[in-house]
């Protein structure tokens, strides 16, 4: 059984019946979480090398032995900082014990925290244990989401509403009825004042689709 925990702005943790993954690992920014009570921790993955997404992926890497996958430029970087990583490119499936996962095509800018090229962003579709999850990363409405629905039928999506440097909340409702997963999570707002989203008119015009959107509160993480 798959277990789905938002740990705040995009980070997130997929736990598995065996293993446990994080996904844009800025895990500062909830003090409820303690990632070092994570039994096992196989995997981190990257959307991009912002600040806000690489967050804590060097020092928990470290400490938990796990593997950083990204795209090349930016898991060049994770090694460059001791990492064990694994470098991809868009659109080819890469295989692991829990299953599978493929990076596609996210429209944002992506730098290291020296400034450097970080390589193209992404968002990510994980395939764990027959479900099938989209974090779309840090993107605005592009209609490649409809490319996701016809190839890969998300069954959750993740998508970002605060607007400013993603897509705002009228664009991610659009955004969700592409991508057509039974179940969408916001994520990528109210960590910043400039990111700041309506929650519930996000909710009504996702519902409007017959979507049931999932609302999760860091606040109230559990570990």
């Amino acid at each position: 059984m798959v277990d789905l925990k938002y740990i705040g702005h995009s980070a997130v943790e997929i736990k598995t019946k065996d293993t446990s993954i994080l996904v844009d690992p800025y895990v500062s920014v909830n003090p409820n979480y303690d990632y070092t009570k994570i039994e096992k921790l196989s995997d981190i993955f990257l959307t991009h090398g912002h600040g806000d997404h690489l967050g804590e992926a060097i020092e928990i890497a470290k400490k938990k032995k796990a593997t950083i996958t990204a795209v090349f430029e930016l898991a060049k970087y994770c090694e460059e900082q001791k990492c064990k990583t694994r470098d991809v490119g868009l659109g080819s499936w890469i295989n692991y014990e829990w299953g599978r996962a493929v990076f596609l095509p996210a429209f944002h800018s992506s730098s290291l925290p020296d400034g450097g090229y970080a390589g193209c962003a992404a968002s990510i579709l994980f395939d764990v244990e027959g479900v099938r999850i989209y974090h779309a990363g840090d993107t605005c409405l592009n209609s490649e989401m409809k490319i996701v629905k016809e190839l890969y039928r998300p069954n959750i999506a993740l998508l970002p509403i605060g607007g400013t440097y993603t897509m705002d909340v009228e664009h991610a409702a659009v955004a969700a009825q592409w991508i057509g997963a039974q179940t969408v999570i916001p994520i990528h707002y109210g960590t910043f004042p400039s990111i700041q989203a309506d929650l519930q008119k996000f909710a009504q015009l996702v519902q409007i689709q017959n979507t049931n959107c999932c609302i999760l509160n860091p606040d109230e993480i559990k570990q």
